[in-house]
Parts: C-alpha cells; sequence; structure tokens
C-alpha cells in the first residue's frame, strides 16, 4: 500500500476544514462545510467536526471488517454527536456539516462510500477511469446560484448573494428534495452513494475534496485520465499547484463563477501495487 496525501487551506493562514488519512486497506476524506465560529451554533467549529468524524470513521471501518461503510459512517456520526455539550445547538440549521469519501478494502474488492460533493476516482487496468461524485447538492445549487454566479467574486455585492445562496441551501440540507451531507443526523449515512469494485480491476484509487477537482470539474483544464497520470507522475501537490494557477489567473470569478476564489484542497493518491 502507497499512500501520497496533499492539502492545503484555501488562504494561507486560514484553518483547513478537510481531513483525510489512511490505514491499511482503508482511507478516508471529509470536506468540512459550514459558517465558521459561533454562527454554526457548534462551540468546536467546522475543522473539529469534520476531523472527529473522520477519525472515528477510519478506525470503525478498520475495527469492524463485517460492517457496512454505511453502518460505520452512521454510529460515527451517532459518535460525534455524543461528544457534543450543551453549547452546541445540533438543531441549528447552520450547524457543521461534512462531505464524506470512505474506502475499504476486502474479499478482493474494493468497497466505497461517497456523500456529498466529493469525489472517488478509480483507476482502471484497461486505460479508463471512473468518477464516483454525489452529483445532489451540484444539481440543487445550480438552481439557487443564477445571481451569485453574475457578480465578481469577493465583491460585496457578490459576498451578499453568497450569503442567501449558502441560506437556501442550508434549508435543503438532509432532505428528499435537496442534498444529503454528514451532521448532527446519523440517518444521513442511509443515503450515501455506495458500490464494490474488483481490486484486480484497478491501478490507484484516489479521494478528491472539491476545492482539488475544480481543474477538472469546473475549469474543465484537464479531464480524469489526465488527473491520473498527473498523479502517478507528479503526487498531489502538482494538482493542487495548478488549481491554485488557475484560481489565480481568475480572481474574480469572471471566466469562471464560483463561491469562492480559492476552496480548502486535498487529494489522497493510493497506488495499489
Amino acid at each position: 500500500m502507497r499512500v501520497a496525501l496533499g492539502s492545503l487551506p484555501s488562504k494561507r493562514g486560514k484553518e483547513n476544514e478537510d481531513f483525510a488519512a489512511a490505514a491499511p486497506g482503508a482511507a478516508v476524506l471529509l470536506d468540512g462545510a459550514g459558517v465558521a465560529g459561533a454562527e454554526t451554533g457548534c462551540v468546536h467549529g467546522v475543522a473539529w467536526f469534520s476531523g472527529t468524524l473522520g477519525a472515528f470513521l477510519l478506525r470503525r471501518i478498520t475495527a469492524h471488517p463485517a460492517r457496512s461503510l454505511v453502518d460505520c459512517l452512521a454510529h460515527s456520526i451517532d459518535e460525534v454527536r455524543s461528544l457534543h455539550g450543551d453549547n452546541c445547538d445540533l438543531a441549528y440549521r447552520a450547524s457543521p456539516t461534512s462531505t464524506v469519501v470512505a474506502v475499504r478494502v476486502g474479499d478482493g474488492v474494493l468497497e466505497y462510500l461517497v456523500l456529498g460533493d466529493s469525489s472517488l476516482l478509480l483507476a482502471q487496468r484497461d486505460g479508463g477511469s471512473a468518477v464516483v461524485t454525489d452529483r445532489r447538492l451540484d444539481k440543487v445549487g445550480k438552481q439557487l446560484r443564477g445571481r451569485m454566479d453574475e457578480l465578481p467574486t469577493g465583491s460585496p455585492e457578490h459576498a451578499a448573494a453568497l450569503a442567501e445562496y449558502r441560506d437556501a441551501l442550508t434549508g435543503l440540507r438532509n432532505r428528499p428534495d435537496g442534498f444529503w451531507i454528514a451532521g448532527p443526523e446519523p440517518r444521513a449515512a442511509e443515503h450515501a452513494l455506495t458500490g464494490t469494485v474488483p481490486l484486480d480491476s484497478l491501478t490507484s484509487v484516489t479521494l478528491l475534496s472539491d476545492g482539488a477537482t475544480r481543474l477538472v470539474d469546473r475549469f474543465q483544464l484537464a479531464d480524469w485520465a489526465g488527473v491520473v497520470s498527473l498523479l502517478n507522475a507528479s503526487g498531489p501537490n502538482e494538482l493542487i499547484r495548478r488549481v491554485r494557477e488557475a484560481e489565480a489567473g481568475d480572481p474574480d470569478g469572471r471566466r469562471w463563477p464560483r463561491g469562492k476564489t480559492q476552496d480548502d484542497a486535498t487529494v489522497l493518491h493510493w497506488s495499489l501495487l
């Protein structure tokens, strides 16, 4: 098992709300979401939530190989919930949440789970590639972000539109007509995308937060086959560097409208030797 991991916060000195880790035969990546500080209703904050949930989940999927990833995620969410004290208002609609990507090897297959808009990239031995991404958030977001995308990123008008957009999104969180993401409720795990792939059909497995997939799905400066080649040759840090380069060339979002000029970007690349 050979794992390469790269991660950068959205800005220097800003807390990174992504979390990624690996253990023998397993890996997880989480991308925390919410409004930082007391506005989340939780005294711990977003980075604490994604990191704590990620650590619990990795421990559970390795310690309980017979339990499904859905079951492991639901129990891990419940464990994190139990750590919140009376000062945390988990009923608050902007309480911390996180995307989840988890993989585990067992009985000759790779088992996976994807919840939220982070991605799983599977490189196949025949030279092809497959990507598993939960697009429900994107689908809802496209219906809400029209005014925001018309404004220069970082402008006061854009900031106001972004706040309205985020407020509208929180109202659709973990609802059948909206999208699903890990938060206070363990039942969200039941709505994750899951599956298995024969292990001998793969050459690598890559977990990416949406801040790292921008090079493909938003900027369209590469395809997934190119990303696999780049990761094999130069590793996750080079992929993130290219994302930052593209972002720096379009700081106000005129070419590529987006909520944030830069986002936390994390890549965990697992080569199957």
